[in-house]
């Protein structure tokens, strides 16, 4: 497991221009007597010295929230310093992004995407100056991308979740005793039997160590709404002082567990469609268990099955999506995982998807 750290190096290159205009200078510097600062730092009675440091401060905020390492390059093991030049405007805003610099796996198109994110965001630079007057500048950002080994947690919403344990989380009495008591504590929602709404809605639970409960993120693949949410919300936070925590290193830490929780109409006008939906989970699993075997096209033939039955089910959609993305075939998975993130809200192929969908 491998995690990332990004830095960043501030800078500009050392030649400049030798022009000026009488009317409006449009020269761009490369030197100037006060350079360019990220804003957030003008305080009154601060010195220029410590308006410079406070922004580089800020800057790197900015880019390390916004920035994320992509896949490719984190997956082939990519690392290196991205440098990005851009012109800061005596307006405050960005022109001129390019790359005087590149990393491999898509390190450069990141650097620059978030770059233009200010100019989206409408954030606005202080200008770079020369004889007391803002002028176009010239500004080179560096920054760096690099791999490091990963602790054995992460950090979800403030909370630390371990990823690695001696002893893993574990609900008393077993999967099949969650199982059970999942089956007696969800409701399907009265008010989904009209239209005969099915699908599963998936909760990813922390423990903590003295075994309360809380809620990190809930998936509702099959846009069911708000009553079924509540429902599955009600059962999982249920589980409170049912677990076995999670061990590392000999003591309890917090750990995550997924719960998947399955709704099925209870009118008998819904039969024909609770058969459907049973029919088309089995070709679904049918369809990823030859596509892992290397039966690509059968494998796929079974999803489309599957898929041709409910097309709205972001869970299959995600499943083929990720088979053609796997065969570079990246307008089909392009349409089935944008597709699938509509239906479902999430944020998982955000990164895949601006690569594969230009």
């Amino acid at each position: 497991m491998k995690n990332v750290l990004l830095g960043l190096l501030l800078g500009l290159s050392l030649p400049w221009a030798a022009w000026t205009q009488a009317a409006k200078d449009t020269t761009v510097y490369k030197v100037v007597d006060e350079i360019p600062r990220f804003p957030g730092c003008e305080f009154p009675d601060s010195t220029l010295d410590a308006r410079q440091r406070c922004a580089e401060r800020r800057l790197l905020e900015f880019i390390n929230q916004n920035i994320e390492y992509p896949l490719e390059a984190r997956q082939k093991g990519h690392e290196g310093t991205v440098v990005v030049s851009f012109i800061v405007e005596t307006d405050g805003s960005l022109s001129r992004i390019s790359i005087l610099r590149n990393v491999e796996g898509g390190c450069g198109d990141e650097a620059v995407r978030v770059v233009s994110l200010m100019n989206t965001a409408g954030i606005k630079w202080i200008p770079g100056k020369k004889a007391g007057k803002p002028v176009r500048t010239q500004f080179n950002l560096p920054v760096k991308f690099k791999l490091e080994e990963a602790p054995p947690y992460i950090f979800i919403e403030g909370d630390t979740v371990y990823t690695e344990f001696d002893a893993p989380l574990e609900f008393l009495g077993g999967e099949q005793a969650l199982s059970d008591y999942l089956g007696k504590m969800v409701k399907y929602p009265v008010s989904g039997n009209a239209k005969c709404l099915i699908g599963e809605v998936d909760i990813q639970l922390l423990v903590y160590p003295d075994n309360d409960v809380r809620i990190l993120s809930m998936t509702d693949f099959n846009d069911l709404g708000f009553d079924f949410w509540w429902e599955a919300a009600h059962a999982a936070a249920g589980t409170l002082g049912k677990w076995k925590p999670a061990q590392f290193q000999g003591r309890n830490v917090p750990a995550a567990y997924d719960v998947s929780i399955a709704f099925k109409p209870t009118a008998a006008s819904c039969k024909q469609r609770v058969e459907a939906y049973d029919r088309a989970n089995r070709l679904a699993e049918e369809g990823e268990k030859l596509y892992n075997s290397g039966q690509q096209e059968a494998g796929i033939a079974k999803l489309n099955e599957a898929i041709a039955l409910f097309p709205d089910n972001a869970a299959f959609l995600f499943m083929r999506g990720q088979a053609y993305l796997n065969q570079n075939k990246f307008p089909e998975a392009c349409a089935d995982l944008l597709k699938g993130r509509q239906i479902a809200m999430v944020n998982w192929f955000d990164n895949i998807l601006r690569v594969i969908c230009r």
